[in-house]
């Protein structure tokens, strides 16, 4: 967990949004409204790998929709999921929140499959207009660290990739990945 310590006292990781900001997000408003830019109803393309941390290389491509709206005066917001797996249909949320005081984001994953457990959070900025959150968790049994990371943000569409490392941050693998397209509806 120390690696985790170290990657979430970086600089950079505190750093608040860049001065130019990509396109979709507001500029001038503060990294408490980094995820102002993904308010709305999504359509989701879903990449994902079918075996983390096995050295496989078969993927899975599903779509789903996600609907994201601000809570807490805008200091946070919550999505609700529909991913359309080929072995079914489930849901999910997430859960964002703004600490003014770290100028950082915690980001909690709830599974509908599972809703007993909230997995452990993810926590980071945005800078250059990327977003990267880091966290620990278990996988299979072992202890990983987790990575997302929000990238190529515009009006219209967003990507959001998760990557796990079973070494202690040395290599990482990435195992999902999401493209938004704004809903027109």
């Amino acid at each position: 967990m120390m690696v985790i310590a170290m990657m979430l006292s970086s600089p950079s990781l505190a750093a608040e949004a860049a001065t130019d900001t990509p396109a979709g997000v507001r500029e001038g408003i503060g990294a408490g409204h980094d995820f102002d830019f993904l308010l709305g109803r999504w359509h989701v393309h879903h990449h994902r790998l079918r075996s983390r941390l096995a050295q496989s290389d078969d993927w899975e491509d599903f779509t789903g929709t996600c609907e994201v709206r601000a809570i807490l005066g805008g200091q946070a917001n919550i999505d609700d999921n529909v991913l359309e797996l080929p072995a079914g249909t489930y849901r999910a949320a997430t859960l964002r929140a703004f600490d003014p005081e770290s100028r950082s984001w915690a980001i909690w994953w709830l599974d509908g499959r599972n809703p007993k457990q909230l997995d452990p959070p993810v926590r980071g900025s945005f800078s250059d207009g990327i977003g990267t959150f880091y966290g620990g968790d278990t996988w299979n049994g072992r202890d990983i660290l987790v990575r997302f990371t929000w990238s190529a943000i515009a009006a219209d569409s967003a990507r959001w990739e998760q990557a796990f490392s079973g070494d202690g941050g040395t290599t990482w693998e990435a195992n999902w990945s999401m493209e938004f397209r704004r809903s027109p509806d």
